[in-house]
């Protein structure tokens, strides 16, 4: 791009006489406070210029084509190019095509990975991008009345009760995992996670606020007075139950209520996206005398993966007992304890060990105390299950180590460490199939050189994400699993006790059957079940 910027946008609009310095100064005030808006985004929030005229000279500063984009000019359906999501991240809008060229309005041309992020997507579908640049706001407002149904159902007009009761039954309704309830300057912002992404499900006036809080607080449990961080508990919705917690800001107390099902249904492991290989599930997690550990970052399914695991290995002759934070699916047959604040994992595990037990489900590993009492259980006999933050399975032998655990006991202990991701899968009601384009083909064979793995794509095709009312325009719906499996075998274990990098094992694993990540999110690719730029959010392959 032949950028003409010589200087500052605001000393180049005084120099066109667009604007004096006194409107430039109005507007560095404004900026004071509100520090993430641009001064082009302010002098047309201050109206302190013609907006079509402060539009045109932006796009002949930076050299770009330029627009007051509005509903009007959009002439195709947003969410059959870029998911709304990807679109709000991006803050880019696609809003013509003519042939195999799009193009797409930016609130910002110069942040260059935003552009280059929707470019590949719109690469990826075999479409040249033609770009614009309009104001922030533009985008947002249109964003905001694309976003989909997910308010259709909350009854702003209510009175407390029952406007809390609708947020909460809606958030059931749209499968939500979390509502977020936010006070901000002007307004109380609610929020659903739905499929691991955040999306806005209304906007309630700001005089509303102390009386919302107050129905929350009521209905969790909490002290009405109290204005520092609570934790609380909502019961009164049958096959959920509902965990909240509260946090002071700036414009008063926000709120996130994680909704968890009761009774909830365990799945198998194929179920959750684990690779449908038995004679892996086998010699993964069914071992004794070691500790086996999933790991991933917050939020990544690392429970629910212990759960299934637990339900694969659950039989009437062995004695099972898990010690988590909460409980948060009540198994049959099961010895389950839930530690608090008082009753810390180490405490626990420590009683258990004296309950004669066969096999051990240990929430998370948080400390060395733990994870020393957990390796001696390993070693004397039991099977332990456990969890730990670190974002892969050749990383959780480095953060054992930090945590001051031996390398002999490490590679004497533990037998399978797993990592995982959660990505949205394709709705089914919605995706568009089609076929890989060259660009796609070569990334897939790349990767498959890098790794030494063949992927077949004789035949095969993937699908663009839509959107529809079925998935809240997103073009996802439901979330799977992406999996790889470390089995810590002899040529592992001597590195690791010789003192190894993760550089060194991973090496070596790679010479066996360990594969990582990627590898089983492009065969899920290839398989239909999710794409390529899903996978991208979770595991870089751009």
């Amino acid at each position: 791009m032949d950028n003409k910027r010589r200087g500052p946008i605001g000393i180049e609009l005084v120099r066109r006489g667009l604007v004096n310095q006194d409107d430039i100064n109005k507007a560095i005030d404004y900026q004071r406070e509100n520090p993430n808006k641009k001064i082009i985004e302010i002098i047309n929030i201050l109206n302190l210029c013609d907006e079509y005229a402060l539009i045109n000279a932006l796009g002949d500063i930076l050299d770009e084509k330029s627009i007051i984009l509005t509903p009007n000019d959009i002439t195709l359906n947003v969410s059959e190019y870029i998911s709304i999501d990807v679109a709000k991240q991006n803050k880019a809008i696609p809003f013509d095509i003519t042939g195999n060229k799009i193009k797409v309005c930016f609130a910002d041309t110069l942040d260059r990975k935003s552009v280059d992020t929707i470019r590949l997507i719109l690469l990826n579908k075999g479409l040249i991008m033609e770009r614009y640049i309009t104001f922030e706001k533009n985008i947002n407002d249109i964003l905001e009345s694309l976003e989909g149904t997910a308010a259709e159902n909350i009854n702003s007009n209510a009175d407390t009760t029952g406007l809390v009761d609708s947020i909460i039954k809606t958030a059931i309704k749209k499968r939500a995992s979390d509502i977020h309830i936010e006070p901000l300057e002007n307004e109380i912002r609610v929020r659903y996670r739905i499929d691991g992404e955040l999306i806005n499900a209304v906007k309630i006036p700001k005089e509303k606020q102390t009386q919302i809080i107050g129905r929350l607080k009521a209905i969790s449990n909490m002290f009405q007075e109290k204005q520092d961080s609570q934790d609380g508990r909502i019961i009164m919705y049958p096959d959920f139950n509902i965990r909240v917690s509260s946090q002071k800001n700036i414009h008063g107390e926000k709120f996130v209520l994680r909704l968890l099902k009761k009774n909830l249904n365990i799945r198998g492991l194929a179920d959750l996206g684990f690779p449908d290989d038995q004679s892996l599930i086998k010699s993964s997690f069914n071992k004794r005398n070691s500790i086996t550990i999933i790991a991933a970052p917050t939020g990544e399914g690392k429970t629910t993966t212990l759960y299934s695991i637990i339900d694969y290995l659950n039989r009437p002759e062995i004695n099972i007992t898990t010690i988590e934070d909460p409980v948060e699916i009540r198994i049959p047959g099961l010895n389950q304890i839930e530690i608090n604040e008082k009753l810390r994992f180490s405490d626990s595990l420590r009683t258990v060990l004296r309950q004669d037990p066969d096999i051990i489900l240990l929430g998370e590993i948080r400390d060395t105390e733990t994870a020393e009492i957990a390796l001696q259980a390993g070693q004397t006999g039991h099977y332990v299950l456990s969890t730990i933050h670190t974002i892969d399975s050749i990383e959780v032998i480095t953060r054992l180590r930090k945590m001051g655990i031996s390398n002999y006991d490490i590679s004497s202990t533990v037998g399978t460490t797993v990592s995982q991701r959660l990505v949205r899968k394709l709705c089914k009601k919605c995706a568009r199939k089609r076929e890989f384009t060259e660009e796609e083909k070569n990334i897939i064979t790349q990767i498959g050189k890098k790794y030494n793995v063949e992927f077949n794509l004789d035949g095969k095709f993937t699908y663009d994400a839509v959107g529809c009312a079925e998935c809240n325009g997103s073009g996802y719906y439901e979330r799977t699993g992406v999996f790889e499996v470390l089995n810590i075998e002899d040529n592992v274990k001597e590195l690791i006790v010789n003192g190894a990098s993760s550089i060194e094992i991973k090496e070596e694993a790679l010479k066996g059957n360990y594969k990582p990540l990627l590898i089983d999110g492009i065969n899920k690719v290839i398989d239909g079940v999710t794409t390529l730029s899903e996978i991208d959010k979770k595991i870089i392959i751009y």
